[in-house]
């Protein structure tokens, strides 16, 4: 089975099929003797709908009558069954989006000012290098990568 629900649309904006999501996110919870929740599905609904990673606050702001002490704990229960990925960034705050593998793979740019994370569209003369890296990374070294991950760290228009 195919896991991968998302995609990057033309225009470099993520498309997402919902109802491969529900299943998908259903399954992978069930992997750790999970289920899906109707607090797991409202926070699942306000990073489907995010532009970007979000914080706990944001993810709060976004959805009414959710708790924090809620949304932390049914986050690390997504994280754990491989639904949501955690972002460590500059400022005091973590971020949270879906899984790379459900949405499509992405970079970040990371404002170290104000901790603010944006999604980037791979490119692929960046992939090309990255890959030709990785390959002389494992010739000299034995190490076997199974995935990566570029984080931009600078400021963003608004602190720049």
């Amino acid at each position: 089975m195919n896991d991968s629900v998302g995609f990057i649309t033309p225009d470099g904006t993520l498309a997402i099929v919902i109802d491969d999501l529900r299943e998908t996110v259903e399954s992978r919870l069930r992997r750790v003797h999970q289920r899906l929740t109707p607090n797991r599905e409202a926070v699942l609904d306000v990073l489907v709908a995010a532009p970007r990673p979000l914080t706990i606050p944001e993810v709060l702001d976004a959805r009414d009558g959710l708790a924090q002490s809620s949304v932390y704990r049914n986050l690390v229960v997504l994280e754990q069954a491989g639904v949501v990925h955690r972002i460590v960034t500059t400022d005091e705050f973590t971020r949270f989006e879906l899984a790379e593998d459900l949405v499509g793979h992405h970079h970040h740019l990371i404002c170290s000012s104000c901790g603010t994370v944006e999604d980037v569209p791979p490119n692929a003369r960046l992939e090309q290098s990255l890959r030709h890296a990785i390959d002389q990374v494992t010739r000299s070294t034995g190490f076997r990568t199974q995935a990566h991950r570029v984080d931009l760290v600078g400021l963003c228009r608004r602190c720049a």
